[in-house]
């Protein structure tokens, strides 16, 4: 499908009993289980469900979906802020004691989380020059998790040279995460050009 397309209609396929090609608004906060063996498996994460709308709700997963479609990745995670987005990948990664490489020219929400916040929990966050891809490697060691940076720097307009920061990161065994808020999947898409996570 073009993008164009994804935007309207990715992830989500016409409801089978009323044939319904709009998305639904789920209005609940909670699912019914089959039985109490059914409730277990859901929360043990040995069947797929439903279990509570504030850990998952069948309209936010068709965001989720569309939107992973829409940057050519496989799943998706819808969350309340690009900060909470970004915090999440860093802290699914990376635990006390770890670091990650990063292009030091960021999005003064995102600097002041690395430089200070994950910090104070362990993370070290090392920058690197995003004009010199070259300059990332050194900073990596066996405790470095991934490599950040932004498409298009925010409110610089700087672009970095994701694709040679995603031979790098690779070539150390870690991921590129992209933050690719600026341009959107609709002008740019990370993970064509090697990224692991957007």
């Amino acid at each position: 499908m073009k993008i164009e397309t994804l935007a309207v209609h990715g992830g989500y396929s016409p409801d089978p009993t009323t044939k319904a090609v709009a998305v639904p608004i789920y209005q609940t906060t909670s699912y019914a289980f089959d039985d109490t063996q059914h409730g277990a498996d859901l929360f043990d994460l040995k069947v797929a469900g439903n279990i509570y709308t504030r850990i998952m709700n069948p309209t936010q997963a068709v965001l989720e979906a569309r939107v992973a479609a829409m940057e050519g990745g496989i799943a998706g995670l819808a969350l309340a802020s690009g900060m909470a987005a970004i915090t999440y990948s860093i802290q699914t990664i990376a635990e006390a004691g770890d670091n990650i490489v990063s292009a030091s020219t960021l999005y003064g929400g995102t600097y002041n989380l690395f430089a200070h916040t994950l910090p104070q929990i362990g993370i070290n966050v090392r920058f690197a020059d995003h004009r010199d891809p070259a300059s990332f490697a050194p900073l990596i060691d066996a405790r470095t998790k991934a490599i950040f940076c932004e498409s298009v720097g925010n409110p610089l307009g700087n672009i970095t040279d994701f694709e040679a920061l995603a031979a790098i990161a690779h070539a150390h065994g870690i991921p590129l995460i992209v933050d690719n808020t600026v341009p959107s999947p609709y002008l740019c898409r990370p993970i064509e050009h090697g990224a692991d996570i957007v």
